[in-house]
């Protein structure tokens, strides 16, 4: 009877304060209105307060929250909140930074006026938790008395996940104003700190799409496809973003690691109607065994509350798992804090629509995979079957559930303060006490610019590292003064040996929800060691805060100059930089004075000695002097007409590889179906790169269905922030079999025709390399991306300028499994090894059946050629040792076939050297 009472206590509590306060009827009047079921809200939402003092949403924007058919551009979010902190003691704006196209991002801190005066102090409180080396424990215990935790919610990562960014707003006025004991003690024991929308380009250009082409969207059985784009590259994986490619996020990343809050809360939308991270199976072992309790902790707590207020369908754990580190959110996880995040249903937008939420048969798999409509231990109240489901059910259940778990953190702030002390006290301690303690990245790699890659990205997320001043000598071997040395014994370390080390997969029967690996020294092709010497935390090292290897060049008088191909992508860069002028490739290695040249290195004429200075320094390359001309065989390193196709409904991998051919400084022209079909597409280019995208070959030619009404994307005055990145006055349909046959017609008139990852089954399902085969690997094979190995074949092929050995790491990237005649296995380049033994990190069930599949073949049709990569050289910011094989099959596209007609080379041990047959 009791807790009953309890509850029943705390209902008259929230409602008879509510009645003390002057309430907004407008507002009361709108709530139930915009219902669609009287469930679907609470006691601590159903009302909102009116001031005469400080203006709600509707006073500044003209509509209260959760209207049907209302979303708000980022600029007027921005003018919502600038107005509250205007108006109000309680409310201060964090400038962070901008975005790639200039939208300001900015946290939002609400609190008590003695909190926010105080903000500055409590910062500095918490960064000593977070770094608790130079504290002692009476020390800790005196700081987390006076310190208040912060708690960061994160909106609009996902722009069609609409309601966080509306429901935030909302939430900040009722934090300010509202005078209540559950807000009060909100206010008086945390600082909330709101991230308006995560993605702000993202946001104005997904609002675009809505109102144009989605606000009449009703039906989940008929949807509107998703806009095109929404920030400038890379769509659905900016939230696997695990180095901060993205500045929005890297602008988070810097205010966290300022600001040091103890709990990050990213707010999504997808599954009914609430769902509550949990943190379930496979978990990352390295971090906190707090975190796994802190998690469901919170978790557990709301979904008793929302259950006590009568809201179904609020459930945890049986959903998103703790293996990746990439999510943005966990940041706060990576360093000690909690990480937390909710999935709530939503529409992709703000129009009411009748949802399916029990599988339909026959309906399309992205709708519903999975029944989540079933009573389980995780889920004691299902949601319903049906549904109407409005914009304001999505804000109720997102702001009840939210303030619950910042009620909760109220009620515990100091519990929150103790662990995330502890945990960063842990860190070190474990770092001193636990092998590993250190990993060493020596110096004197032949290429230091991707070492600096790593190190640089480490930095970034604040893990300390040393410059060795002199030998390291530990048990594991002996490195040269200029290593790094990345000691364990600090905050951290467990990011650290996250990041560095070797995953190995807990248990092979779970599956996760992203990568199973991302080893950094793997993935760049950098040497990183590992070390269990304990003696590794006493070398003597100067810490480094960034890392830049500067380049050398001999002096101005020497007849040519070679710049030495040691793999490093800058030389991509630096063929750009110097683009008019002529530059050959060496196709087999040399020396000179002594000096030895890789085959690869570009040969300079010494009159163009100031461009070539001016580049190889800042790209830390190395130019030395040649007396003449080499007596080698060489040829030009082109500069290409190069293309990128796109379709228009999957551009996020194309825009991976659009981020990195902007870092290189790569011109390229990005066309869609319009272009394709339009014809003379050799007139134009040399070189068409397809990306990898969609899940099959269909998905690349036929895009999105042709149903329904037109969906343009193009830029009007009244849609500002559509048409960019392309423009098409309908999306949908695809290049076609019309526009395939353009692409014949390019590779037969002499063009290049790249194909990465999934889009290489095009050239062989849709005839373009009809010797070609794919085959797709059984039920049971799955492979969440691990990396594996590649056995290089053709290690003369211009492909491979850069690389050293023959036995490579490779990210794997695709189901469309390769199969070439046993006559053309001269066209094999790589070839996958397959066997448990090939994979290098995370894991792969059924890894015997990629044993002896091609990875890249070269495929020539009449005058032109197929290169097909079963890898993706460029996945995400992140595989940078992979980069250099595209760049050097668009700097050699005219030279690509030297190496088909020598031998196939051997093989690393334990792979083959023949095409597979089937």
């Amino acid at each position: 009877m009791r807790p009953a009472l309890l509850a029943l206590g705390f209902l008259i509590l929230v409602q008879a304060h509510a009645a003390d306060q002057a309430m907004d009827e407008v507002f009361a009047h709108h709530q139930q209105q915009w219902l669609t079921k009287p469930e679907f809200t609470s006691p601590l939402v159903d009302h909102l307060p009116a001031s005469t003092r400080v203006p709600s949403p509707r006073d500044v924007l003209g509509d209260d929250i959760g209207a049907p058919r209302v979303l708000h551009y980022y600029a007027d979010i921005l003018k919502y909140y600038r107005v509250l902190a205007d108006k109000s003691a309680r409310v201060k704006i964090i400038p962070t930074g901008k975005t790639e196209e200039g939208r300001e991002t900015v946290l939002i801190l609400i609190s008590s006026e003695d909190n926010i005066r105080n903000v500055d102090g409590n910062r500095q409180n918490l960064a000593k938790l977070a770094d608790p080396r130079g504290i002692s424990e009476p020390q800790a215990r005196e700081i987390i008395a006076q310190t208040k935790p912060m708690y960061v919610v994160l909106g609009g990562l996902h722009s069609s996940e609409t309601g966080p960014p509306e429901m935030l707003m909302e939430l900040a006025y009722r934090l300010t104003v509202e005078d209540s004991p559950l807000i009060n003690g909100i206010r008086g024991n945390v600082i909330v700190a709101i991230n308006p929308a995560t993605d702000p380009d993202g946001r104005d250009r997904y609002t675009d799409w809505y109102y144009r082409n989605k606000i009449d969207d009703t039906d989940d059985l008929t949807p509107v496809h998703n806009a095109p784009y929404w920030g400038k590259y890379i769509y659905h994986d900016n939230n696997r973003d695990i180095n901060f490619s993205g500045m929005s996020a890297r602008n988070l990343l810097g205010f966290y690691l300022e600001w040091h809050p103890p709990i990050m809360h990213d707010l999504h939308e997808s599954h009914p109607f609430l769902y509550t991270f949990s943190g379930q199976a496979p978990q990352n072992s390295m971090l906190d065994p707090i975190l796994y309790g802190e998690m469901p902790w919170f978790a557990n707590f709301e979904v008793a509350q929302l259950a006590k207020y009568g809201m179904p369908g609020v459930w945890t754990h049986g959903f998103v798992d703790m293996w990746s580190p990439g999510y943005v959110a966990f940041m706060s996880s990576n360093h000690n804090g909690l990480v937390r995040m909710y999935e709530t249903f939503g529409n992709g937008g703000a129009t009411t629509m009748l949802r399916h939420v029990k599988p339909v048969p026959g309906a399309s798999d992205d709708l519903h995979p999975n029944d989540e409509t079933t009573r389980e231990w995780f889920r004691p109240s299902p949601p319903y079957d049906i549904v109407q489901w409005s914009m304001r059910d999505n804000t109720n259940y997102m702001e009840t559930a939210l303030l619950s778990g910042l009620q909760q953190t109220s009620l515990f702030p100091q519990a929150v303060l103790e662990n995330f002390y502890k945990k960063s006290r842990d860190a070190v301690t474990e770092g001193q006490t636990r092998p590993p303690y250190a990993f060493i990245i020596p110096g004197g790699q032949s290429d230091m610019t991707r070492a600096a890659i790593v190190v640089n990205l480490l930095r970034l997320q604040g893990v300390e590292i040393g410059h060795s001043t002199g030998s390291v000598k530990i048990k594991e071997g002996t490195y040269p003064p200029g290593s790094f040395v990345v000691k364990l014994d600090q905050p951290y370390g467990r990011l650290a040996k996250t990041l560095l080390s070797k995953q190995v997969f807990p248990d092979t029967k779970l599956k996760t929800y992203d990568d199973a690996a991302w080893t950094m020294g793997m993935m760049a092709h950098v040497e990183v060691v590992e070390s269990a010497d304990r003696t590794a935390l006493d070398v003597p090292v100067e810490p480094v805060d960034h890392y830049e290897p500067q380049g050398s060049i001999d002096a101005s008088s020497a007849h040519a100059y070679a710049v030495l191909d040691y793999g490093s992508i800058n030389l991509a860069t630096l063929r750009n930089r110097l683009r008019g002028v002529s530059i050959q490739i060496a196709e087999q290695p040399f020396e000179s004075n002594n000096r030895k040249i890789p085959a690869g290195s570009f040969i300079v004429d010494g009159a163009a000695y100031q461009r070539l200075k001016a580049a190889v320094i800042p790209l830390g390359l190395t130019a030395i002097g040649l007396p003449d001309k080499p007596s080698i065989r060489t040829h030009e390193a082109a500069t290409p007409r190069v293309a990128i196709y796109s379709t228009w409904g999957s551009t996020q991998n194309v825009g991976w590889v659009r981020y990195a051919f902007d870092q290189s400084e790569m011109p390229y022209q990005l066309i869609f179906k319009e272009q394709v079909r339009a014809g003379r597409l050799r007139a134009k280019y040399d070189v068409i790169i397809v990306p990898s995208q969609g899940r099959t070959a269909k998905d690349v030619v036929y895009d999105i269905p042709l149903y329904g009404q037109p969906l343009p994307y193009t830029k009007t005055a009244r849609y500002r922030f559509s048409g960019d990145y392309g423009s098409s006055p309908d999306i949908r349909g695809g290049m076609g079999l019309a526009g395939l046959e353009e692409m014949r017609k390019f590779v037969s008139e002499g063009g290049t025709l790249i194909t990465l990852g999934e889009s290489s089954a095009v050239p062989a399902e849709f005839g373009l390399t009809p010797d070609i085969e794919v085959k797709r690997p059984p039920a049971a094979f799955y492979a969440p991306g691990p990396i594996v190995a590649g056995n290089v074949l053709k290690p003369a092929s211009p492909i491979f300028y850069g690389y050293t050995d023959r036995a490579i790491s490779v990210r794997w990237a695709s189901t469309a499994l390769l199969s070439v005649p046993l006559r053309d296995k001269q066209n094999v380049l790589m070839e996958f090894p397959g066997g448990e033994k090939s994979v290098l990190s995370g894991f792969m069930n059924g890894a015997d059946e990629i044993k002896d599949r091609p990875a890249i073949v070269l495929s020539p049709v009449d005058s032109g050629q197929v290169l097909m990569f079963a890898t993706n050289p460029i996945y995400r910011w992140q595989n940078f040792g992979e980069f250099r094989m595209l760049y050097n099959a668009i700097f050699n596209y005219k030279n690509l076939r030297i190496s088909l007609d020598e031998p196939t080379g051997a093989a690393a041990p334990g792979g083959a050297n023949k095409a597979h047959v089937d």
